[in-house]
């Protein structure tokens, strides 16, 4: 595999190289989720962009079988698509087995004017400020060469994969080769790490993988950032759920949600 400086490169057809800066903290033959989740959500773009409707408004994908560190194909059907929203439906496929089973909404965008004295408006900004952050690192940064490169993060408090946090989450390097990747497709990327940053257990004796990630965008996502102020909760039976709420520096642009199966190692 080559020591290559973006997550995928795109061979055509749906088809895309991954590149090592995929690879996850569970195995290093598997991938992170978060950057084959941008790579749908990348996809429904396009999709949704040659309708007109400019806006996701949501990305679910399920999570069949670990993401292999290897050559994706990625298939998106128009299940409906009127004149102010469409639903999308789709899978990712590694090594001739679909690995992610996947459902979007893409939305018409139009300026609206909100009343100014709306309930819970402006929206709210991130409880800490990006410039009032330090960067911080994952835990399994360094073992080698994967997400923990991809990304670049900064906490306001607490500390990683140690009860609920806020961390804010840039790219250093592109999704798809020479590309700039959108504000969704870095919402994306980072999203699937709510469960780890907001961790209550030890990552050495227990795993807590998510089986889906949702995200849910209220408005259009700006800028290069997103901080996940994350936090997991788990009852008595090996089940749990991580819950975001997501932001770019103007505020509050949605939620993220993921189902967990908890296990000791």
């Amino acid at each position: 595999m080559n020591h290559a400086a973006y997550a995928y490169q795109d061979l055509g057809g749906a088809r895309y190289a991954s590149t090592e800066l995929t690879r996850g903290p569970w195995s290093p033959e598997h991938q992170h989720a978060g950057p084959p989740s941008a790579l749908v959500c990348r996809a429904v773009e396009q999709q949704a962009g040659a309708l007109g409707l400019t806006h996701i408004g949501r990305l679910t994908t399920n999570l069949l079988r670990p993401v292999p560190l290897d050559e994706l194909q990625v298939a998106l059907h128009t299940d409906y698509a009127g004149k102010n929203a469409a639903h999308f439906s789709g899978s990712v496929f590694g090594r001739d087995k679909e690995v992610m089973r996947f459902t979007a909404l893409a939305q018409r965008a139009v300026p609206t004017p909100l009343p100014g004295d709306l309930p819970g408006h402006p929206l709210p900004l991130a409880r800490k400020a990006l410039q009032d952050c330090a960067p911080v690192q994952f835990p399994f940064a360094g073992q080698y060469r994967g997400y923990a490169d991809l990304v670049q993060t900064r906490s306001s408090s607490g500390k990683l994969f140690d009860g609920p946090c806020l961390v804010w989450f840039g790219m250093n390097h592109p999704l798809v080769a020479g590309e700039d990747p959108s504000p969704y497709q870095r919402t994306a990327v980072a999203a699937d790490s709510g469960n780890g940053i907001s961790a209550v257990l030890d990552y050495a004796r227990y795993a807590f993988v998510n089986s889906d990630l949702t995200i849910h965008w209220l408005r259009q996502p700006q800028g290069q950032w997103v901080a996940l102020d994350a936090a997991t909760h788990f009852g008595p039976d090996g089940c749990g759920l991580a819950q975001s709420a997501l932001y770019d520096e103007q505020g509050l642009i949605g939620r993220a949600a993921q189902s967990l199966s908890l296990r000791q190692r």
